[in-house]
């Protein structure tokens, strides 16, 4: 792919558009920068009359595990219009991908967490390797999903006890039972079967593609999903605003000794269970 100092990687061929998230030391977490570069991408791609699909991914060992702590912590979110700024763009980064007229397909490998757990909702299709791991674990530390995709994609209980628990080791075979995902291969297939699937899209009437996706998002409009996920980013940011033990511990615990010991001690208050 071109452009190799770049955050974001892109390069079409045969009607496929492909973009490649390229902060391979972080994981690919998503900074400000990353997401302001994912946008253009796929602008440029929708204003490209000869890309009719998009195959989106990660570079490195991983999709994604969502977005940057360590940058969020060095951001200094101190007031409500802050937290507020921060969240739409995150909001709009991942709707980005919903909203794209042309399809969007996910290759998903290693961790797909977090906001790169929305962003795989988000996209159309959704193709993982069998070893990789979803989930959402905000409520374990205090903040909330950005973009309350999740119900709207499998169901209300399951969403309800993957949110609530902030469960983040959803297993690949789990994801495709409850419908999050499309198809499970095995590792390193993933692009290649993503290709494969993007191939067929692109073969078929690019007028049928475009206004059949654009009839199935009106449909979820129709039954109140933006609105839904405007009130649910609202109340987010109630949430990122408001004080928590878990919230005050987990920064504590970050700016102390490290990102990494944070997370251990979020993930070892349920490792018991």
């Amino acid at each position: 792919m071109t452009g190799t100092d770049k955050l974001v990687l892109t390069e079409k061929a045969d009607g496929i558009g492909r973009m490649q998230f390229n902060r391979p030391e972080r994981l690919n977490a998503f900074n400000n920068e990353l997401m302001h570069e994912s946008m253009a991408a796929l602008d440029a791609f929708a204003a490209d009359d000869d890309v009719d699909v998009v195959v989106v991914s990660g570079a490195g060992r991983a999709f994604s595990p969502g977005f940057d702590l360590k940058a969020a912590a060095e951001r200094n979110l101190d007031s409500v219009d802050k937290v507020r700024a921060q969240m739409t763009l995150q909001f709009d980064f991942i709707m980005k991908f919903w909203l794209s007229p042309k399809p969007t397909i996910a290759a998903v490998h290693g961790y797909c967490i977090a906001g790169a757990f929305e962003v795989s909702l988000a996209c159309d299709m959704t193709v993982t390797a069998a070893s990789a791991r979803f989930g959402e674990p905000e409520a374990r530390f205090g903040t909330g999903a950005v973009a309350m995709l999740f119900p709207w994609v499998t169901g209300p209980k399951q969403a309800k006890e993957i949110l609530f628990t902030g469960e983040d080791r959803i297993s690949a075979d789990d994801a495709l039972r409850m419908g999050l995902v499309n198809r499970v291969v095995p590792d390193g297939e993933e692009m290649n079967t993503a290709l494969a699937l993007a191939r067929k899209v692109s073969k078929a009437s690019s007028v049928s593609v475009l206004r059949t996706k654009e009839a199935i998002n009106r449909s979820y409009e129709a039954m109140g999903m933006r609105q839904a996920l405007a009130t649910s980013l609202d109340i987010d940011i109630e949430i990122n605003s408001t004080p928590s033990w878990e919230k005050t511990e987990f920064a504590r615990i970050r700016k102390e000794q490290s990102l990494k010991a944070a997370i251990a001690w979020r993930d070892a208050r349920f490792a018991e269970d």
